[in-house]
C-alpha cells in the first residue's frame, strides 16, 4: 500500500486497522459505539529527527511495520477517500513481531541493525 502523503523529520504514516464490528463476547457494536483500533500498519516513513548537533537520527520504525499505538496518538487525515493517522514516531508504544508483521521472530533486518546499536 503507497501513501499518497509524504512525512517530514521523525513523523510517519498509518492506516489504521478496521474497527470490529463483533466483540469477542459475540455483541455487535454499531458503528459510533466501536472503540478506534489502537494497531495499524506504516504506510509511510519520514526521514528522521534532527539532533541539537545536526546530525540526523533514522527511524527505527519502517513501512510495513504493524504498530501498536495510544488511543489518541496522531492527527487523523483524509487523501483521496483513504483515511490515515499522521503521528510522531514517539507516539508508538510497539511494533508487533511475528504472523501478521513485516519482520519474522528473531530476526534484525539491516534497515534497522545499521541506524541503531540495541538491533546489532
Amino acid at each position: 500500500m503507497e501513501s499518497k502523503i509524504r512525512p517530514i523529520q521523525d513523523r510517519i504514516v498509518v492506516k489504521r486497522d478496521e474497527a470490529e464490528a463483533v466483540r469477542a463476547s459475540g455483541i455487535h457494536m454499531p458503528g459510533t459505539s466501536q472503540d478506534k483500533p489502537r494497531k495499524g500498519t506504516v504506510v509511510a516513513v519520514g526521514k528522521g529527527q534532527r539532533l541539537a548537533d545536526g546530525t540526523l537520527l533514522p527511524l527505527e520504525i519502517a513501512v510495513d511495520d504493524r504498530v501498536i499505538f495510544g488511543s489518541y496518538a496522531g492527527t487523523e487525515v483524509e487523501v483521496d477517500g483513504e483515511v490515515y493517522t499522521i503521528m510522531r514516531e514517539g507516539d508508538v508504544v510497539g511494533i508487533i513481531i511475528g504472523s501478521d508483521s513485516s519482520v519474522a521472530p528473531g530476526t534484525s533486518p539491516s534497515r534497522r541493525s545499521s541506524a541503531h546499536p540495541q538491533y546489532q
